[in-house]
């Protein structure tokens, strides 16, 4: 058997030979133990070198080629070609350079380009250069954002940008919040923030004790209320959908008729979900008339602004929200209408009690020590029910810095005014129909093409355009030429739904949305 000095004089002759392959310069280095090599230079000239080469890709093919609209949006592939063209297969050994690089460049050219002008396909778009430039800054510093000692900067700025927004809601005493992966966890905060302020012991002691609980929402309101309730052992049966008008807007009468069979029942209505900005039609709820209800019954109103929170930067549009300083609690995804690199999601609290610390703090004693040297309550972690937490924040505070809130409302506003001149457009042009009138910046419109259009629009015409807009999106995917989503909704057959978000489309686009689309469907 080797002995232990044998042990090291073959470690150091296999680093060697390494490090002679790699092109590498001898550092000073011990061994802690026969096989892990200490206190060597962490970042070499190779690695130095690669990052400079794969930045120049980044630059060239994910910033520059993907947002010219001369380029196609994406370059379609099924899973099976997909692949081939990528192999996935991890190995026992590494590539080398040359072959990782060009795994970058398949990355991106086989990625749909979200940057791309005609991007219309989901709730984000566009391609945000200040907020990109904070996100390879995160990457780069790689911490966590649960103790100011590990991460001064970004807590400082995260805690900079949740005041200003709890000034742009309108909460004159001020607030409380948290940065955190997404909308639908700001929504599952919500509804444990609820049941928290009603029935603290459930913390400790679980629901085992407690009645039915019962969870409000309107019928168009995003999936993540359903599935909270679930996750927190709520159930989602116990979400109770409440009727919805044809713009989509929550009817104050319908939910209050909701809560009072709830309690008929004998369960406890625990909080409303008003939605500002709905996922389909981009429908706004009444959020003043479903305060005065809240207030009545003495429930927590909680509104998801994921989507329409954006309206707050705008004194055009932010009447759209009106009533929200008083709610309880709101969800704000800054990578939507704002255009921040995904994620950015904020969860903000009316309240100054430390009810997010309390509902969630578990006081870990090796993070969150109370006798520190400097003051803790920039600790902020506790508050969340994550451990690590990215810096997201920062993408929005750098943007902010770059752009100040006049050119976010310039920007808000020229979203709005390209939905609204689509809109006119569709009702100007033969062959296209609004659902609905957008009240925000999703346009709702079905095609209808020339083969269809003598019809009378009776069920046999209502089943046949509903088979319409799958096609049209199946050749624009494969085309590359564009991306616009479509969906049906409750009764109502297969129509598209476009988003406008970025200041770079201009009319133009809008009117090669409605020309492609066109040449796309003429013959179906």
């Amino acid at each position: 058997m080797a002995s232990s000095v044998e042990k090291i004089t073959q470690g150091l002759n296999f680093f060697e030979s390494q490090r002679t392959v790699a092109g590498l310069k001898d550092p000073e280095f011990f061994y802690a133990d026969d096989s892990f090599i200490l206190n060597d230079h962490t970042m070499d000239e190779t690695a130095e070198r690669f990052i400079s080469q794969a930045m120049e890709i980044i630059m060239e093919e994910a910033v520059k080629k993907a947002t010219k609209v001369q380029e196609k949006v994406c370059e379609w592939h099924s899973p099976e070609q997909l692949k081939e063209l990528l192999d996935l297969e991890l190995r026992d050994g590494g590539e080398s350079e040359s072959e990782i690089l060009q795994r970058c460049r398949d990355a991106i050219r086989y990625s749909v380009k979200t940057g791309h002008p005609h991007f219309f396909n989901q709730l984000y778009a566009g391609m945000e250069p200040y907020s990109t430039v904070a996100s390879f800054i995160t990457e780069a510093i790689k911490t966590s954002l649960y103790t100011y000692e590990v991460a001064p900067v970004f807590t400082l700025m995260e805690d900079a940008v949740l005041r200003k927004m709890i000034e742009l809601i309108g909460w004159e005493e001020g607030g409380d919040g948290i940065f955190n992966p997404g909308g639908s966890l700001s929504n599952m905060y919500a509804i444990n923030l609820a049941r928290y302020r009603l029935l603290p012991d459930v913390k400790q002691v679980g629901l085992f004790a407690a009645k039915r609980l019962v969870i409000l929402t309107s019928q168009e309101s995003h999936y993540s209320i359903s599935k909270g309730a679930a996750l927190m052992g709520i159930g989602s049966r116990n979400v109770y959908a409440v009727p919805s008008d044809e713009s989509g807007r929550m009817i104050p009468l319908a939910l209050e008729a909701q809560i009072n069979l709830a309690k008929s029942e004998g369960a406890v209505p625990i909080m409303v979900n008003a939605t500002a900005g709905t996922t389909v039609l981009g429908g706004f709820d009444p959020i003043e008339e479903i305060a005065d209800i809240c207030e009545k019954h003495n429930l927590w109103l909680h509104v998801d602004a994921c989507w329409g929170g954006g309206a707050l930067m705008s004194k055009e549009h932010k009447h759209l929200l009106k009533g929200i300083h008083r709610v309880n609690s709101v969800a704000w995804n800054l990578h939507k209408m704002l255009m921040a690199c995904l994620q950015c999601s904020a969860f903000l609290v009316r309240d100054k009690t430390n009810l997010l610390q309390r509902c969630h703090s578990a006081r870990a004693s090796y993070l969150f020590q109370q006798d520190k040297f400097y003051d803790v309550s920039y600790d902020t972690g506790d508050k969340s029910i994550q451990c690590s937490r990215k810096p997201d924040a920062f993408k929005f505070w750098l943007m902010w810095k770059a752009l100040g809130t006049r050119e976010m409302e310039r920007r808000v506003d020229r979203a709005l005014s390209m939905a609204r001149y689509l809109a006119e457009e569709i009702k100007r042009r033969d062959g296209f129909q609004l659902v609905t009138e957008p009240e925000y910046a999703n346009v709702c419109f079905w095609y209808i093409p020339p083969s269809l259009r003598m019809l009378q629009q009776g069920p046999e015409f209502w089943k046949k355009l509903h088979t319409v807009a799958p096609v049209i999106k199946e050749r624009m995917m494969k085309s590359g030429s564009m991306m616009v989503g479509y969906q049906s909704h409750k009764d109502k057959a297969n129509f598209f739904r476009m988003v406008v978000i970025s200041p770079q489309v201009s009319r133009r686009d809008m009117d090669f949305v409605l020309d492609e689309i066109h040449s796309l469907g003429k013959d179906l």
